[in-house]
């Protein structure tokens, strides 16, 4: 009776818990909702729409222009004056501006600098810079790094994404480290419960000392203890999960109960993320966004350098509008003209020579930050690789152990059955079968972590 009681027993415990019905919430799919649903995936995207209304700004410093300019003064009946000065610009790339312009005046107090022919006079000229701003002006360098800075957008969108995904990508890992802690305490509270209800059947019929309750008793009470906490644990995991987890318009959703993580995730997290093409291909740097984003940044400031470097040119504006009335405007008289010229010119250059010298060494301080990049993207893929391989190693050690350990409980029950062991050494060899798995668990989640960390180093969330 003894025998058979005890064979129930085991047979119970084996047997206990592998009738789960839940569903999965699988790795992808939940990458697949943050990455189209995350409000900050998508503020993310809001970067290259920046991007987009500054470059809109730098292409309006070349829209025409028309300017009016009426004043008119009438006192007792007296027209004093009336003027009007019209004209329509078109600025060009070159620093160029095509200028036309209708202008009247009439009064018996005019200036005489503002005495026109009676039907108005109309011009039609240009201005031309012949020193600084005809190769590249502020409009210009504007236009150029707002240009650039629509690329530069783009690689700073996906650092910012990849940022969030992986985030989100260590909350989902932690949340199936709790949950496998969870169903493993769960397991061995059950097995520890149905063990001391048959110690109790024993002592009650005699073949067990009364002491051997107690200790049972401590194990599912510590079992109990250590359920609790992990239950604690994977509650707030699955909060921390839930926010990366929100629908359209906004609206964010929590995990329902049947849901679990996916089970086996160390089969898919490689193709999810991207990874295994890495581990067995060379990974080019030329494409990765923190080094177009720096490569970007360099021509920005190659921009303002050019520009400083214009600077110290002289200023020298040469302009010239041919003058008519409008009826004889198809006849040309060429001696009727408005021409000026502006010239100016620090003799020292101090300013303009220092913030040249400034823009230089801005130049030459991000070409550094590209080279330590490379060198610091390089070192750390390998080093993330290395890691890989070392954690599916630690992992295959871990399965071993686990499973000799488990071994060796199940030899331990047998020899209790026929009295030949004790209830401490099967809790002992129950309790270093469960520190087996905890370790199995933690170096798995390690696992998931580092290539989440290879994933956020490529910095290719799409």
């Amino acid at each position: 009776m003894k025998k058979l009681l005890f064979l129930f027993l085991f047979i119970g415990i084996n047997l206990h818990g592998q009738n789960i019905v839940s569903k999965e919430f699988t790795y992808n799919e939940f990458i697949g909702y943050v990455k189209k649903y995350h409000p900050l995936v998508k503020n993310a995207n809001l970067e290259i729409n920046k991007a987009q209304a500054n470059l809109m700004i730098a292409r309006g410093g070349f829209d025409p222009n028309i300017e009016v300019d009426f004043s008119k003064k009438q006192f007792k009946n007296n027209e004093y004056y009336s003027i009007l000065n019209s004209s329509f610009k078109i600025p060009t790339w070159y620093g160029i501006d095509i200028k036309a312009g209708f202008d009247n005046s009439e009064g018996i107090y005019l200036n005489p600098d503002n005495t026109l022919p009676n039907q108005g006079l109309t011009s039609l000229g240009i201005s031309i810079p012949l020193g600084q701003g005809l190769f590249i002006n502020e409009r210009m360098a504007n236009l150029r790094k707002a240009k650039i800075q629509l690329q530069l957008s783009q690689a700073e969108r996906k650092i910012q994404a990849i940022e969030i995904l992986y985030e989100a990508s260590i909350a989902y890992f932690n949340w199936k480290k709790t949950f496998s802690e969870y169903k493993l305490y769960e397991e061995y509270t059950k097995n520890a419960q149905i063990r001391f209800e048959g110690i109790q059947s024993l002592i009650k019929q005699g073949d067990k000392a009364a002491i051997d309750s107690i200790e049972a008793g401590i194990i599912v009470k510590n079992r109990l203890l250590n359920a609790e906490d992990s239950k604690l644990k994977l509650s707030k995991a699955k909060l921390e999960l839930s926010n990366y987890l929100w629908l359209e318009n906004n609206i964010p959703f929590e995990l329902v109960e049947d849901l679990i993580p996916e089970i086996n995730l160390e089969l898919s997290i490689q193709e999810t993320l991207k990874t295994n093409d890495l581990m067995s291909n060379q990974f080019s740097l030329n494409t990765h966004p923190k080094i177009n984003a720096l490569q970007n940044k360099i021509e920005i400031l190659n921009v303002e350098r050019k520009l400083k470097a214009n600077s110290l040119l002289p200023k020298i504006d040469l302009g010239y509008s041919y003058l008519s009335e409008p009826s004889y405007f198809n006849n040309y008289q060429f001696n009727d003209y408005k021409i000026g010229m502006n010239f100016y010119f620090p003799l020292f250059l101090r300013k303009e020579r220092g913030n040249l010298k400034l823009a230089k060494f801005k130049v030459q301080e991000t070409e550094f930050l590209l080279e330590f990049e490379r060198l610091q993207l390089k070192n750390k893929i390998n080093a993330q690789k290395i890691e890989l391989s070392s954690y599916l190693k630690q992992i295959e050690f871990a399965k071993s152990l686990s499973e000799d350990n488990d071994k060796m409980l199940k030899s331990e029950e047998k020899l209790f059955l026929f009295g030949e062991s004790s209830l401490f050494l099967i809790n002992s060899r129950e309790n270093n079968l469960v520190t087996a798995k905890l370790s199995q668990i933690a170096l798995e989640n390690r696992y998931f972590v580092s290539n989440s960390e290879l994933f956020k180093i490529m910095a290719n969330p799409d």
